[in-house]
Order: C-alpha cells, then structure tokens, then sequence
C-alpha cells in the first residue's frame, strides 16, 4: 500500500529533521528533494546555526538558496578545523608606538594626567581618572561575526593603530585598507558591527563615534555625561544598535546610523563594567564591580531588551536583578536564547562556583516581570590552580582553564574531560560555537573543535609562535574567524602589533 503525503504535510514533518537528514530525504525522489531544497527549512536551520541569517537574504550572503549558503558554511568550518598548522600564512600587522605627551581633563575636576613615553615618567596628580598608557590595544573583525560572506571575502580587522587613530587591515594581505585622521583627543574604546561594515570609537572625553570605515570623518556623534566603561553595538529585531555603560551606573542605547538616545536607564550606583548580549539578543546582562570598597562589591542584572528599545510600548524597563556574589566570568549559552552560566570565586581559598540561570518572561496580572530561574550550579577544586577564562558549548558544556589544565563539566558539575598542560602555562581561553582556542604564555595556540556528535572537544593542531620571541604580552583576548585567528600582542610598553594567522585554502 502506498501513503501519498501532500506537500504542506510533508514540509511540516521535514521542518523536525536536522541537515544531514535533510539531505538524506533529497535522494529519495524528485519531490522529496523539491520539499527538502525548500528555503524556509533551510532558513531555519541557517538561522539556528548563524543568528545574523535571520536579518538578510541569501543572496547578499553570495549564494542563491539557504542550501547553499549552509553547505558552504559548514564546509568552511569544518575545513578549519581540519587544517595542519603548514595550511596557514603568518603575518604581523605593526601600530603606531604610543609615544608622546598627552593629557586630559578629568569630569568636574582640574586634574590633568600626563604621558610620556617611559611609564616612570607618568606624572598622575591626585584623583586621577585613568592611566592613559592602558587605552591601547583593542582589535576587531570587521568582516563578520565568524563568517565571510563567500570564497572571495577575506577577513577584514579594524584596530586601535594609535592612541588617536584606528585603521583597517586586509589581513590576509597585511595591508591597509583605511585610517582615520587622527582625533583631537585619545580613543578609549572600539567595538564594531560587522553586518553593517561599522566602527564605534568612544574617546576619554566621552564623545562616541561611529565610523563606515571608507569616509574620513564620522557618521556622527553624540557624548555621555560620565566617562564610558563599557561599549556594545549588536544588531537587533528593532534595528542596528549601540550600548555604552557610564562610570555613574547609567546605560545608554543609541540608534544606529545618527547615534540618537533611544533610551537611558540607572542601573547601579556605580559603573557599568560589563554588557553581554543573549544570542538572538532578547536580553542584555550588566554588571558592575567596585574595587574601592573592601569587600569588592558586585551586582548583576539582566534586562529585556525590548523594554528599553521600546519605550512607548513599556513604562519602565523590565528586568531582575540575579543573586550571584563575585562574578568573575559570564557566558550566554550559544543557540539557546534564554540561558546564562555565571563563574564565580568564594572563600578564603577562593573557591571557583559555576551557576546557570534560565531567562524567563512571566505575566502576572498586565504587568510583564523577568526571573532568573537557578537550573545548575557546582564548585571546582582538586585542580592545579583556579579556573581563570570559561566559556560554554550549545549543549551546556562548561569549559574553563586553570593555569595548568583544561577542564570539560557538565552543567550540574559532572567532570567530562582534563587536559593538563603542565608546565606550560595557560594565558587565555577563546570559546565560541565552533572552536575552543588556548592561548599560552609562549606565544603558541592549541586549537580545538567542539564535537557535532558527542559532548568533547577534538584537538584540531598547535599554531606555534613563529616569531620566538619570549617577551611578549597578549594585550587582548585571542579572536578567530572561519579563515583566520588573530591577537593584539605588546613587547613593551609603547610597542604593539597584531597577530594573525589566515588559512591558504580561502586566499
């Protein structure tokens, strides 16, 4: 007896399947594979997969169906991570020496800092904001979250080429794309939006900048009243958008291209140190830690983004305030919208607690509330040192590293996997959906791929550091793309550059 399935029918049962079996489902005849091509199951899967699909068309990510685009993209992952360190190309992209006398005003006082170029010359008078020898060093991808568009894109990366200056950079290349004019006062901070080719600068006078990285002046500008300590710009539902937290505790949201205020919220006492937005950005974490007051105090708070996007449909913004003292490390579950793990440090032997939370909206009522629902939590000890960097997988795998080792829990604090590194010391810890990067005080990187089928990382090969030069500091965390992986490093205090690694096969 044969079953006929209309086609309405049969797309609703093949909307439950993931890629592979999709594909599987195509050969099976010429109509099953017309309904398994379809665009709105391949969006879906895309958009599971890669959060910025949800917001553009296939073509503009240069192919014609989600198909392709997903094939293509996995096969672009799946070919990095399968690489031999020989696959790729070194270069070293210098900035500018930070060299010269500079000063600033700090808010409502008449002290001055000045700079020169040995830090023992830094003559700092009393109730001085900042050490201006630190606002160096920031590197982002222009190019896109983790994603080129198509084989002929290559990774693009705008960096803090001087105190005053930011620039653009073909790294594939190594060379220069765009700079701006130098500022009239020094850049504190740069982050960037890579699904608009966008650059936002914020200087010490509290000015923020948004750049199209092709034009030599800004777009626009608008200023904070307190000095910035925190600087985001995502892509919403709502439209393009950039967050900045204050040193008094307000959150600002601008508009995207003229930087308009949308809206402004108090949030703590104190600055905002920290802005961490949900995959599909439904919710934005702040947080603050002030080191003044012994004990350092710490607060958390996770906000509805919607409420503050929205100010007319919301009398007043919705969130909740999450009970979990010393946060040290934050991470959103990737693919999931709603779920966070918290890192912490408790007790004089500084014991490292892990907790997850679940986001939940509830009405009660006509009023729209958040809770934090606690899902999880565990402590770590009987390791070589305590976890320092963390990060977590989308089937809430916990991973962190000590000085020594690196660690694999499951959410409730199951031990999965050890990998000691003894007596090479680990520096930094890179975790995204794809890949785990270790960086170590050599220089060198071990490079990791989280497994589709099981919950361990597979060890993909060692990057070494090709330049052999010990005295050397990692100015940031280290940052990767499908084709390239790259780190602001320091060999002194005025001497910068970047390091980038570009696989051959996509040059």
């Amino acid at each position: 007896m044969e079953f006929y399935l209309s086609p309405v029918t049969s797309l609703k049962i093949f909307s439950y399947l993931d890629a592979f079996s999709l594909l599987q489902a195509a050969q099976v005849n010429k109509d099953w594979n017309a309904i398994a091509s379809s665009d709105i199951l391949w969006k879906k899967l895309c958009v599971k997969r890669w959060l910025f699909c949800e917001d553009v068309t296939p073509q503009l990510l240069g192919t014609e169906t989600w198909k392709q685009f997903f094939v293509y993209q996995t096969w672009q992952e799946h070919t990095k991570s399968r690489a031999k360190p020989e696959d790729f190309t070194y270069n070293e992209i210098y900035v500018e020496p930070h060299v010269g006398l500079g000063f600033y005003k700090v808010e409502e006082t008449e002290t001055y800092l000045f700079w020169f170029e040995s830090p023992l010359n830094c003559l700092v008078f009393k109730y001085c904001w900042g050490f201006l020898a630190g606002i160096r060093g920031y590197a982002c991808y222009l190019s896109g979250r983790g994603l080129t568009r198509n084989r002929q894109d290559k990774s693009v990366v705008c960096i803090l080429s001087s105190l005053a200056k930011i620039s653009t950079w073909d790294i594939h290349e190594g060379v220069m794309t765009w700079v701006s004019p130098e500022q009239p006062t020094y850049i504190k901070m740069l982050t960037t939006l890579p699904e608009m080719h966008i650059a936002v600068t914020v200087d010490i006078q509290k000015t923020i900048k948004l750049w199209d990285c092709h034009s030599t002046e800004p777009l626009s500008t608008n200023r904070l009243l307190f000095p910035c300590e925190s600087l985001k710009a995502i892509f919403t539902k709502d439209g393009p958008i950039v967050l900045a937290g204050d040193t008094d505790g307000d959150l600002y949201i601008f508009g995207i291209p003229d930087l308009h205020l949308i809206s402004k919220v108090h949030v703590f006492q104190y600055g905002i140190n920290q802005l961490y937005c949900s995959p599909q950005r439904k919710w934005v974490f702040v947080s603050n830690k002030h080191t003044n007051i012994l004990p350092k105090s710490y607060s958390l708070q996770v906000y509805f983004l919607s409420s503050l996007l929205r100010t007319s449909e919301f009398s007043t913004p919705v969130s909740t305030i999450l009970s979990f003292s010393l946060c040290q490390g934050v991470c959103w579950t990737p693919r999931r919208e709603d779920r966070i793990t918290l890192m912490a440090r408790h007790g004089p032997k500084q014991v490292t607690k892990f907790a997850t939370f679940d986001m939940k909206l509830e009405e009660i009522g006509n009023q729209l509330t958040v809770n934090g629902h606690l899902v999880a939590s565990f402590s770590v000890e009987g390791y070589e040192g305590r976890p320092e960097w963390m990060g977590v997988s989308d089937k809430n795998v916990i991973v962190c590293s000590t000085v020594f080792s690196l660690l694999l829990f499951s959410m409730d604090g199951y031990i999965l996997h050890r990998v000691p590194y003894y007596p090479v010391q680990i520096l930094r810890l890179w975790v995204d959906p794809v890949n785990v990067i270790v960086t170590f005080i050599d220089g060198s990187l071990d490079v990791y791929a989280w497994e589709e089928r099981s919950l361990l990382l597979r060890k993909c090969y060692q990057l070494p550091n090709w330049r052999c030069q010990k005295q050397q500091y990692a100015n940031t965390k280290t940052l990767c793309d499908n084709v390239s992986i790259i780190r602001m490093m320091s060999t002194g205090p005025t001497s910068n550059y970047l390091m980038a690694y570009t696989l051959n096969i996509f040059s």
